[in-house]
């Protein structure tokens, strides 16, 4: 390799993983961030019947599959392998993408879909690259796992638990407060519907 002509350098491991560090503390405030500009923009444009109530097809799904999720998981005590760990490594994430996706298709925006979609390689996909780091380092059986169950897309059918045995826990489902992804896809379902209207009329009263 010659050094005459230097190409831009690759980002370092180093720089990575700062970045998936950064990606970890700012994915909830970024969250927020990102409900208030879809709100934003819901004041901009009247959601369509059809498109709402084809969004309830993902939205659904995707608070269940995070419920079920938190029902089972046990985090940073054990590497959980058995109800929707068994279909996929990231079941929790893949409720908030199948939510997302759903309040996008509501809404008909692209803008909201591509804001969205950034989120998702630029927040997400660190923090699940830095979470599995995790994962590989504390627990040996972490490799044996990947190899049996894809990191997102779910399987069909369950891989065999690869230690112990597990069972959905409503109370850690409260632990977790994973009731607070139902509660806030329900005040979006509110604003979807009222939102609109109500910024109408207001702006209308304005003389």
């Amino acid at each position: 390799m010659t050094h005459s002509n230097p190409s831009p350098q690759v980002a370092s491991p180093d720089w990575i993983e700062r970045w998936q560090q950064i990606a970890r503390r700012i994915r909830v405030p970024l969250g927020f961030l990102t409900a208030a500009l879809y709100l934003f923009d819901l004041t901009s444009r009247a959601p369509r019947p059809a498109a709402v109530a084809s969004s309830l097809l993902l939205v659904i799904p995707g608070v269940w599959l995070r419920a079920y999720a938190a029902g089972y998981v046990k985090k940073n005590r054990e590497l959980t392998s058995t109800g929707p760990y068994a279909h996929t490594r990231n079941p929790l994430y893949l409720g908030s993408t199948l939510i997302a996706a759903g309040f996008a298709l509501a809404l008909l925006s692209w803008p909201v879909a591509l804001l969205l979609t950034l989120f998702f390689f630029v927040i997400y996909v660190p923090v699940i690259a830095s979470e599995e780091r995790f994962l590989r380092a504390n627990f040996p059986e972490f490799a044996l796992y990947c190899r049996r169950v894809p990191r997102l897309i779910p399987r069909l059918t369950p891989a065999p638990a690869i230690s112990g045995s597990g069972n959905f826990s409503f109370q850690r489902y409260r632990q977790h407060r994973e009731y607070n992804a139902a509660i806030g896809a329900a005040l979006l379902y509110l604003c979807l519907l009222l939102l609109h209207p109500v910024a109408a009329a207001l702006l209308h009263r304005i003389p």
